[in-house]
């Protein structure tokens, strides 16, 4: 067998040193001085960390383990990166093939809640042909396709590495859901848009004004509203400054400090304005996949790639679904129109955020369900 192409099934043991290793730096956890007033103006506050670090102390890592090894996960080297993937076959015949991108600073575990919802909506009360075959990779530096070898992994590299993931595995169409660092691949995805691509489901299109004042003329109270969370999350956002610009000098400290890591993982709380609906455990969750991987380093390190990456802007002509959540990145739709030419589907909601997957997982699956039915 070629070992180039090989598909080799993979089983997450973390071993028992590590979760003795972790347990003995959290048991030694030195938080900061308390800024005055302990709240989130100034970041993650002592109060949330230290209630997060009691229930860490307790958290059972081995029934977690088992959660995750309930799907089926396996490795296999593309463009010399190993990357690591979960698949899950529907039993339904024709099901459409999908890949689901996941999030900063998330993993593949984004997606365990929809994935039943996704390759059997039957068993939820929805129809057979609207059945998926389900790819979850962890993108290179992200969870279990960690370390990275080599630089150059911007989200326009790894969505021509999933494209050939997709093909290895014998699918001649498919179509990608993505959020957040998955909603750029996924675009990245529709910009290539390579034989047999169907379309992109997305909770974002990061598309921003031009200059052009015409472009203002069209905008609803809505979008200005939109505007606005663009400012807000543009001013407590600081992660995406230091990673684009020092993602080694941080990835020091959080590779070294389990409650750095989990402090500097506010974007799972929002940055602490009180809308995030993820669960404790789901974060801690996230967070430990992050910590016994090491994975800090090529995290940070993506966004430095995309920062210094060269590339003109594009038009995606790929069909495009938008869903927005109304505790998440506010999509602007004459900006995205502008540089997205087929948007046939834009939904909003009223609960939910940056993580819906993790927060209203129902809600996406027939969200995603929508879409593509609506392509057939």
């Amino acid at each position: 067998m070629n070992t180039t192409t090989a598909i080799r099934p993979f089983t997450v043991e973390v071993p028992q040193a590590d979760l003795d290793d972790l347990a003995d730096r959290l048991a030694r956890t030195r938080l900061p001085q308390p800024a005055p007033g302990d709240d989130w103006t100034t970041g993650t506050p002592n109060h949330y960390l230290r209630s997060a670090v009691d229930r860490w102390r307790e958290f059972d890592w081995r029934a977690v383990e088992a959660r995750i090894n309930a799907v089926p996960h396996f490795l296999t080297e593309v463009d010399g990166q190993t990357i690591h993937f979960i698949h899950v076959v529907s039993q339904h015949p024709d099901a459409t093939p999908l890949l689901l991108a996941h999030t900063y600073p998330g993993s593949s575990v984004d997606y365990l809640d929809v994935i039943d919802r996704l390759v059997d909506p039957v068993a939820y009360g929805g129809r057979a042909e609207d059945a998926f075959d389900l790819v979850i990779p962890d993108a290179p530096g992200f969870g279990f396709s960690n370390p990275v070898v080599e630089s150059g992994w911007t989200v326009a590299r790894v969505a021509r590495a999933y494209d050939a993931l997709m093909r290895r595995l014998g699918y001649e169409r498919y179509g990608v859901h993505g959020s957040d660092n998955g909603a750029m691949v996924a675009r990245e995805l529709g910009l290539l848009q390579p034989d047999g691509f169907l379309g992109l489901h997305v909770l974002q299109l990061f598309s921003f004004p031009s200059g052009d004042p015409t472009e203002f003329e069209r905008l609803t109270p809505a979008d200005y509203a939109g505007l606005e969370h663009m400012q807000w999350f543009q001013k407590v956002g600081g992660y995406n400054t230091m990673n684009a610009s020092r993602p080694q000098t941080i990835a020091a400290a959080l590779s070294d400090s389990p409650v750095g890591l989990l402090a500097y993982s506010e974007l799972f709380e929002s940055f602490g304005n009180g809308t995030s609906r993820v669960p404790l455990d789901s974060v801690l969750t996230e967070v430990s996949i992050a910590w016994f991987t090491n994975a800090a380093a090529g995290m940070s390190r993506a966004y430095w790639e995309n920062a210094a990456a060269d590339g003109e802007p594009a038009v995606n002509h790929a069909p495009t679904g938008v869903a927005v959540f109304a505790d998440d990145f506010q999509t602007i739709r004459v900006f995205a129109e502008r540089d997205n030419d087929d948007i046939v589907h834009w939904s909003r909601f009223p609960e939910g955020g940056h993580f819906a997957a993790l927060e209203v997982p129902d809600v996406l699956a027939d969200d995603i369900r929508a879409f593509f039915a609506g392509l057939r």
